[in-house]
């Protein structure tokens, strides 16, 4: 009987550690994921802040293409303020929808604006035109490494809180499921970043 009782203490205690081994793995691969999407952010707001000096500094040469400006400047501003929102987390789907699609529109405006600077000799020699869309292609770059970085890191953690037994600890401590950051113009997004300043 006796060794029963210790045999069940042993049992318990393995689960426990089990249990507590799988919780930490959790916490781990969903801190690793909200690190991620901390870094697009970064790399999102410094695109955020270089499109209003690209604008500024192109005004000047494209007086005919106001309405170019003004929707790569509206796009700018709305994905801004979803950006700076307090439901700005992977764990809400319906935000994440939102704001992949806002940069999305950003990225197709930020093409357009780029084949317009392609358009006019005198604004593709500009230095200072030439240097801010270098920072906004490498800022592209950074994006999408960020971008991939963090998808990346959701597919390892949703797998990890999925698979028997973590979905017994999972789904009893609330690990919420995170969404991929999936752009929904995918063309604009391999677009944006192609910019030829030769």
């Amino acid at each position: 009987m006796k060794m029963f009782i210790w045999l069940l203490i042993i049992l318990m205690v393995l689960l426990v550690v089990f249990g507590v081994s799988i919780f930490n793995k959790l916490v781990r691969a969903r801190n690793q994921a909200k690190n991620g999407f901390a870094q697009i952010d970064v790399q999102l707001k410094r695109r955020h802040d270089l499109i209003p000096n690209l604008v500024e500094a192109a005004k000047r040469y494209l007086t005919h293409e106001e309405e170019t400006l003004s929707r790569v400047i509206s796009a700018r501003n709305h994905a801004q303020s979803l950006q700076d929102s307090t439901n700005h987390q992977p764990e809400s789907l319906e935000h994440m929808a939102l704001f992949a699609k806002a940069e999305g529109m950003l990225s197709k405006a930020l093409g357009q604006l780029s084949a317009v600077v392609e358009a006019y000799p005198e604004l593709k020699a500009d230095s200072m035109i030439k240097e801010l869309m270098d920072e906004l292609t490498n800022t592209e770059n950074r994006i999408g490494f960020a971008r991939q970085h963090y998808n990346d890191s959701v597919m390892f953690y949703n797998n990890d809180r999925e698979v028997f037994p973590n979905n017994l600890v999972s789904s009893t401590f609330g690990f919420r499921p995170l969404s991929p950051l999936v752009f929904a113009d995918r063309d604009a997004i391999a677009k944006a970043p192609v910019v030829d300043m030769t």
